[in-house]
């Protein structure tokens, strides 16, 4: 496995903002943190490294058959495991500057790292969705887990952590920087990130302040040796990755643009930044087996692109095939989309 996300799969229901009166509320879509991230692996892993992408689906006693076919249908090294109650179901509300409300409309089944199978528990890199509190204990728990079966030379495994967005407060501060010291990347968004300084961005987004907050983070050091990464995810604004480096501003940092400048293209945003962090965690895997180097700046690349895939529609992209039986998604080629993005950075003149 290269891939594995603890983040759930979720049932949703989607209602569209005020200002979108032309877009009916979607009903029975598949979701969650877990589906997107992973979607977001698959869609830099075709086949056969698409069985590489771990992830678990519980499927509840009113698990519809269509959604089955669907995720069959992306060959996956998904697990997939009966429950004895209904599928976990959410309700999205979306208003202005695409601020989401969700509510849990059945009980969550959440999972943990005793629900990991040997082969997922070998993954090269989890993404884990949670407060930071559970953060340490998952990651623990996974160490505890691989050593027990991997034997004590065994590797331990890149970890990204997106915060909940009901923990990003100051009185979780502390917590936060303690948390950062067992992971090798944080991704809040910057409504989280600023949540947490108890700053808000308004009706603009402030690219200060998230310089400035994601410095602060920084300063407590990414990982057990500091070497890690902060990776705001900004929606529309695309990201911002910063890491320390052995330059004359001890920091290496980059504004990434959006795939989609022209906003028309975006349908829903729900899972962008899941689907993002999926993407960016198969580029960090894989630049890390080429070159032996932790490039979280290039992996944002891919992240970018995954992103860009998981917000063109209601619900998660769209497998197909070209006439010479080439995978595609949303009829697009994601070879040819990171070509694209590529050509766009090279026209960027500020970087940072």
């Amino acid at each position: 496995m290269d891939f594995c996300t603890l983040g759930m799969f979720i049932i949703d229901d989607i209602y569209p903002a005020p200002s979108h009166p032309d877009q009916t509320p979607q009903k029975n879509i598949i979701g969650g943190a877990g589906t997107y991230s992973a979607i977001g692996a698959r869609l830099l892993s075709p086949p056969p490294s698409s069985r590489s992408v771990g992830w678990i689906v519980d499927t509840g006693t009113d698990f519809p058959p269509e959604l089955r076919e669907i995720i069959a249908s992306w060959q996956t090294g998904v697990l997939l495991r009966p429950r004895d109650a209904l599928t976990t179901r959410g309700w999205n509300g979306y208003g202005e500057n695409d601020h989401r409300a969700f509510k849990y409309l059945t009980e969550k089944k959440r999972l943990t790292a005793d629900d990991l199978t040997d082969e997922l528990l070998a993954a090269k890199s989890f993404h884990l969705i949670c407060s930071p509190t559970r953060c340490v204990e998952l990651v623990k728990r996974i160490r505890d887990r691989r050593r027990e079966m991997l034997g004590p030379g065994g590797k331990d495994p890149i970890i990204i952590w997106e915060p909940v967005p009901d923990m990003c407060t100051p009185a979780e501060l502390d917590n936060t920087l303690h948390t950062l010291k067992w992971v090798d990347v944080i991704s809040p968004n910057h409504e989280e990130l600023a949540a947490l300084f108890d700053f808000r961005h308004g009706n603009s987004f402030d690219s200060s302040a998230v310089i400035a907050q994601a410095s602060r983070l920084l300063e407590h050091g990414i990982g057990i040796e500091g070497k890690g990464a902060i990776v705001v995810r900004c929606g529309k604004e695309g990201c911002y990755v910063v890491e320390r480096s052995s330059s004359a501003k001890g920091r290496s940092s980059s504004f990434f643009p959006a795939f989609f400048l022209d906003s028309s293209h975006v349908i829903d945003p729900t899972g962008g930044g899941n689907g993002f962090l999926g993407g960016f965690a198969m580029g960090l895997v894989k630049f890390m087996e080429a070159e032996g180097v932790f490039r979280p700046q290039d992996a944002a690349i891919w992240g970018t692109v995954a992103a860009s895939f998981c917000i063109q529609q209601v619900g998660v992209p769209v497998l197909g095939k070209d006439s010479d039986q080439q995978e595609t998604w949303n009829g697009e080629h994601v070879e040819e989309r990171m070509l694209k993005y590529s050509l766009q950075l090279s026209r960027q003149d500020d970087w940072m």
